[in-house]
């Protein structure tokens, strides 16, 4: 797969593209073209969920220090922070069911002995049932996680977040040419 056309940005910092002005000039305005220029805003339901607000002011943040806090990216970055909200709480949940599970289980020799021997039977499988239920909750919650975790990396991967996603956009190849003018003066 060929790398992608290097950002109007990169080029200009690079000075030594190849491209002609014109050809520039076209890069920028089609880059620029793909843009609103309107800043992000965060919707409704994501700021009245704490989990999701936190992380959208977060993720703003990072992509206004890039210049990338565009309104077109309003859709993905909101369902993203609503997303990361819903993973919070899918663990959490988890976590309180894991803490049952273990409660059962520290519980149960005591709760055993304490029966009548034909009450032992049936109290164990009853207990045996419930732990069952319990950890079939776990593996659903951690399947339901695991699908929002790859929702979240596919759009971290599309959308910047990853360290993938930002090298695409670093020049590949740094200037080291010295200036000799500056070697001189400098008494090199």
């Amino acid at each position: 797969m060929p790398t992608p056309g290097k950002p109007y940005a990169v080029l200009v910092s690079e000075k030594k593209s190849h491209r002609t002005k014109k050809e520039l000039k076209a890069r920028k305005e089609a880059e620029e073209s793909l843009i609103t220029g309107i800043k992000l805003k965060e919707r409704p339901e994501v700021k009245s969920n704490p989990i999701a607000h936190k992380e959208f002011l977060r993720v703003n943040k990072m992509l206004k220090s890039i210049e990338k806090n565009d309104a077109i990216y309003e859709p993905v970055i909101n369902r993203y922070c609503l997303l990361q909200a819903e993973t919070t709480d899918m663990e959490e949940k988890r976590d309180k069911t894991f803490q049952m599970v273990e409660m059962i289980q520290d519980g149960f020799e005591e709760a055993v002995e304490s029966k009548e021997y034909e009450e032992r039977a049936d109290y164990i499988i009853e207990m045996s049932k419930t732990i069952d239920r319990l950890t079939k909750t776990l593996i659903s919650y951690d399947k339901q996680i695991q699908t929002k975790r790859k929702m979240l990396l596919d759009i971290e991967k599309e959308n910047i977040m990853t360290i993938a996603a930002a090298l695409r956009n670093v020049p590949k190849k740094q200037d080291n040419t010295e200036n000799p003018l500056l070697k001189a003066l400098n008494g090199g």
